[in-house]
């Protein structure tokens, strides 16, 4: 999977909250994430549309020690994929 595709629609992003709900998008899918926590890894189910069709599945997203996240991401009975993210960083100050 190219930075092309991930970036079709959107800048592709996943957004994980304390609170057990998250999202995901990348190339044109976009879904919500139901979260579940351990110490380094959150494993995830996730539901929403790909080019208009609804579509679900699982993963987890594992903190590795250089600080950036690999994602493990599923579609349900379908492909599997394997992505690795790392923290947007500011260039303002908050």
């Amino acid at each position: 999977m190219g930075r092309d595709y991930l970036d079709l629609v959107e800048p592709a992003t996943i957004t994980i909250r304390a609170n057990g709900h998250g999202e995901i998008a990348f190339g044109a899918m976009q879904a919500g994430l139901d979260l579940g926590y351990s110490t380094s890894m959150v494993s995830f189910t996730w539901a929403g549309c790909d080019e208009m069709d609804e579509v679900s599945g699982d993963g987890n997203a594992e903190l590795l020690d250089s600080g950036s996240i690999e994602i493990t991401f599923a579609y349900h009975n379908g492909d599997e994929a394997i992505l690795k993210a790392k923290r947007e960083t500011s260039s303002t100050p908050c």
